[in-house]
C-alpha cells in the first residue's frame, strides 16, 4: 500500500464508521454524465435520486456485491489504488450509496467488469472524477462497508393498489441495507412483508383505511420499530417520513 494510501485512509478513519474494518480490492467504472441523469430509477426501486437525497454519490454494483438486490441502500467507502497514472493524487476516498445494478455482458470477451465473479463498481461520473482521471476510464479501487448516514427519517412510499400494498423503503441510515419488513395496520397484526424487487416490499393484505407501523431490519441485525408512520388518511402514491433512522 502506497504512503499517500495510508494517509488517506487515517485521514477517513475520524469521521466515518467502518461496517467491516477490511479493505477489499475491486475496480471501478462510471455511467451516465456530469448531470447524473441516467443514474436515476435503476434496479433498486428508487426514484429521483436527488428528491430522495442520494443526489449523484451513488453506484451501481455487479453480481458478485448486489446480492440479487438485498445490497440496495448500503453503503461503501472507495479509493482508486495503486494506478499513477489514472489516480488523482491524494484525493479523498468517496462514499457512496448502493443504488442500481451493473448487468453482467455474458456476449463480451473483453472489458467485462461487472461478469461474475468480479467485484465492480460502476460509478457516477461525477464520483468516479473526485478519485481518479475521466481518461482512465477503469480504475483498480479498494473499498470497505461503512456505516450510510442519512438526513431525516426512513421514507416509506406507498404504491400497490387496494388489495396490494408494495411499500418502497429508502434514505435508510446505518448498514443501510433492508433485509426485512413487517407492517401492522391498526386493525392487524404484524405482517411479515416480502421483498418484491430491489428495495420494494410487499403484502397482499388489504390496509387501506387503516394506519400503518413498520419494524425494518437492516443486514447487521438492528431492528427499528416505526409506530403509526403513516396515518390511516395515506394515499397510494404518497411518501412518509418514519421520523427516525438508524
Amino acid at each position: 500500500m502506497a504512503v499517500h494510501e495510508v494517509f488517506l485512509i487515517l485521514a477517513m478513519a475520524v469521521v466515518v464508521s467502518a461496517i467491516d474494518g477490511t479493505w477489499y480490492d475491486a475496480r471501478a467504472t462510471f455511467y451516465g454524465d456530469m448531470g447524473g441523469g441516467e443514474t436515476m430509477q435503476g434496479a433498486c426501486g428508487y426514484g429521483d435520486l436527488i428528491k430522495q437525497g442520494y443526489g449523484l454519490a451513488t453506484t451501481a454494483l455487479s453480481t458478485a456485491l448486489f446480492n440479487e438486490g438485498l445490497s440496495c441502500g448500503a453503503c461503501f467507502e472507495i479509493y482508486c489504488s495503486n494506478a499513477p497514472k489514472s489516480c488523482i493524487p491524494k484525493a479523498a476516498p468517496i462514499i457512496v450509496t448502493a443504488t442500481n445494478f451493473c448487468p453482467p455482458n455474458y456476449t463480451k470477451t473483453k472489458d467485462i467488469w461487472c461478469n461474475p465473479p468480479q467485484k465492480h463498481f460502476d460509478l457516477s461520473m461525477p464520483m468516479f472524477t473526485k478519485i481518479a482521471y475521466y481518461k482512465a476510464g477503469v480504475i483498480p479501487v479498494r473499498y470497505r462497508r461503512v456505516l450510510c448516514s442519512k438526513r431525516g427519517g426512513v421514507k416509506f412510499e406507498i404504491k400497490g393498489n387496494p388489495n396490494w400494498t408494495l411499500v418502497l423503503i429508502y434514505n435508510v441510515g446505518g448498514a443501510g441495507d433492508v433485509n426485512a419488513v413487517s407492517i401492522k395496520g391498526s386493525n392487524t397484526q404484524w405482517i411479515a412483508m416480502t421483498r418484491n424487487w430491489g428495495q420494494n416490499w410487499q403484502t397482499g393484505t388489504v390496509l387501506t383505511g387503516q394506519s400503518l407501523s413498520f419494524q425494518v431490519t437492516v443486514s447487521d441485525g438492528t431492528k427499528i420499530e416505526f409506530d403509526n408512520a403513516v396515518p390511516a388518511g395515506w394515499q397510494f402514491g404518497q411518501t412518509y417520513d418514519g421520523g427516525k433512522n438508524f
